[in-house]
């Protein structure tokens, strides 16, 4: 820019920019020079093409005077700019955090939450809560941001899936999905204050499995499993023999076998865990009939893409229908599906007397607790403890004390 210039106003004056024009004029830029505890000051106001003239610039020399004189105000025009920053910084701040506030449950699970899992957990995870919260959720609150969302709701969305039939399990599943939802938003400052799912009264419910097959049904399902898909028929065998869950047959790798020693290694399992198993001599037959392939190659890839299974063939429902397995059953819990057969492993093992500890090892529960469901099937439990008693009521007592004589 060039030279400064003066005004006909004392404390005003500006300089030409050599290019920059304002009209057919060299736009102008305008300062204020004024006296600051004793030492000359000297501020930029604007250029002439953001309206800035001489009159105005007086006008705002005479407001930052009149506040050094009052103690009103800011009397330095760059203390006055970055105050006007600060409350803009406040305004744009208030406005996101209300836009965050009133933001619909639905539009934070679309555009936030539901890509961010779908990165960070396994497909069949994000798969279910999509499911969840498109049937329960969605429905129910989808609209109503999350300071608006109050257990009345929730209450409401138990009450509605218990009458269409949904299991105790699944609305706790629903219920947990919401409460992950709402710890995401408490992350990124959506949503402050008490999560309404921890005030919710959780549903009291028995949900393990208890049926199991008995050698004459295991065979059976096995047999027609083989005449209907070989490779169902393969992982049924598989489950059956060594306890493995679903997803852990289809994620096998020829890496993990080991055939010279009778030995598969399960990675990644759901409880986190790795483990060895054993295999049986028809599981090894099976190994050997397949034929290894590439070490990172799968066992059991799905047919259409060679990639990882996601479900268990319908072949499989279908087998056991044939069979009879489900014929007049409704109770959930007393129904065969694939999980049966792993459930069918460890009842067979604890029925022929191996510890409860053995079974939680092959099973890889994460605790003995899991496993203590089978302990009614150890050989001669209740029996045992039935003997016992009786022998104890008939024991004479002796007259000269209040003890048992066991002698």
């Amino acid at each position: 820019m060039g030279q400064y210039k003066s005004t006909k106003y004392p404390g005003v004056r500006y300089r030409e920019h050599k290019t920059r024009k304002h009209g057919i004029k060299p736009d102008q830029y305008f300062f204020i020079r004024y006296q600051k505890d004793g030492k000359r000051k000297e501020e930029g106001v604007g250029w002439a093409s953001e309206g800035w003239t001489p009159s105005k610039v007086v006008l705002k020399l005479a407001e930052l005077k009149a506040a050094a004189t009052t103690g009103e105000g800011e009397s330095r025009l760059s203390d006055a700019r970055a105050k006007a920053k600060a409350e803009k910084q406040q305004e744009q701040a208030q406005r996101e955090q209300e836009e965050k506030d009133n933001m619909p449950l639905a539009i934070y699970f679309d555009d936030i939450y539901y890509p961010a899992i779908s990165q960070a957990k396994k497909q069949s995870a994000h798969v279910r809560e999509e499911s969840l919260f498109r049937l329960w959720l969605r429905p129910t609150m989808g609209t109503k941001p999350f300071k608006d969302i109050s257990t009345f709701d929730l209450e409401r969305i138990k009450k509605t899936m218990l009458k269409a039939g949904r299991a105790p399990r699944s609305v706790e599943y629903a219920l947990t999905t919401l409460g992950q939802i709402f710890r995401h938003a408490v992350r990124l400052g959506y949503f402050q204050g008490d999560i309404p799912t921890s005030k919710v009264k959780k549903l009291k419910y028995d949900n393990k499995r208890v049926r199991f097959l008995s050698h004459d049904e295991a065979h059976t399902l096995l047999e027609i499993l083989k005449g209907k898909s070989q490779e169902t028929y393969e992982m049924a065998l598989l489950s059956l023999h060594c306890g493995l869950r679903a997803g852990e047959a289809f994620s096998l790798t020829w890496k993990d076998v080991d055939l010279n020693h009778g030995l598969i290694t399960l990675l990644d399992t759901k409880s986190s865990k790795t483990r060895t198993i054993s295999i049986t001599a028809d599981v090894k037959a099976l190994f050997k009939a397949k034929g290894q392939s590439g070490k990172q190659d799968l066992v059991f890839p799905d047919c259409r893409n060679g990639g990882i299974r996601k479900r268990i063939s319908k072949s499989f429902s279908r087998s056991v229908t044939e069979a009879g397995l489900n014929e007049g059953i409704v109770d959930r819990r007393q129904r065969v599906t694939f999980h049966t057969l792993r459930h069918t492993f460890a009842s067979w093992l604890v029925m022929e007397g191996i510890s409860l500890y053995d079974v939680k090892e092959l099973l890889g529960h994460a605790t003995l607790t899991m496993t203590e469901r089978y302990a009614h099937l150890a050989p001669g439990r209740n029996k045992k403890a039935a003997t016992t008693m009786e022998n104890i009521f008939h024991k004479k007592a002796d007259p000269k004390s209040n003890v048992v004589n066991i002698g």
